[in-house]
């Protein structure tokens, strides 16, 4: 006769996870437990507290720099006309969203702020013929260069620099904290090597 199968049972209760071991009184609490608690906390509240202080003052001293920048270019920087000296290359598909996006280098020839006739090469669109004018901008040195930052490039620098000031601050602290993990680690590792070092001849003793 088969054996009747005994109702499942439940599985044994697994001993409750101890929350906050290191503030709960007990025996195998170290100090230096409870000290690495307080560094904890103590570095938790400094990041909630240096994160937004630190986006203000990077976010805000970008800002004042991009913006001197931008104000800086403007005035020595000019929009000037240029006429190409060649044609310019034409693009493999013609009318594509790719072509209407496309620049190409050619040569210009350009009066500057100097009353000085030079010739350079910038990216213009393709399949312009020669004597074509375009816009080019030129430093005080008659240089072409890139136009001056704008409004939005300034707001996209300084966002960047404010991200970067935001992600700094909590990498700091966890470095602090397992900086200061690892030395308590040492600190506790030397005082068991001190007490085994009293207790090992005990032990080793023969009888």
């Amino acid at each position: 006769m088969d054996r009747e199968i005994p109702p499942a049972q439940p599985p044994p209760e697994q001993p409750p996870h101890v929350l906050l071991w290191r503030w709960r009184r007990n025996p195998l609490r170290r100090r230096t437990d409870l000290a690495q608690a307080w560094i904890a906390v103590g570095l938790f509240l400094a990041v909630l507290a240096a994160t937004p202080a630190a986006m203000f003052l990077v976010g805000d001293t970008a800002y004042r720099h991009y913006q001197e920048t931008a104000r800086h270019q403007a005035a020595a920087r000019h929009h000037i006309p240029a006429v190409l000296v060649h044609d310019a290359p034409r693009h493999p598909e013609p009318g594509s969203d790719e072509a209407k996006r496309a620049l190409y280098p050619a040569t210009v020839r350009f009066t500057d702020p100097q009353g000085h006739t030079r010739t350079a090469k910038t990216d213009v669109e393709p399949a312009l013929t020669a004597g074509s004018t375009v816009r080019v901008w030129v430093n005080t040195e008659g240089k072409i260069t890139n136009p001056p930052l704008t409004t939005e490039q300034v707001r996209n620098h300084t966002m960047g620099y404010a991200v970067l000031a935001a992600m700094t601050a909590p990498i700091l602290g966890t470095a602090a904290y397992c900086y200061a993990h690892r030395r308590l680690e040492r600190h506790n590792l030397a005082q068991w090597d001190a007490a085994w070092a009293q207790t090992a001849p005990r032990w080793s003793t023969s009888h």
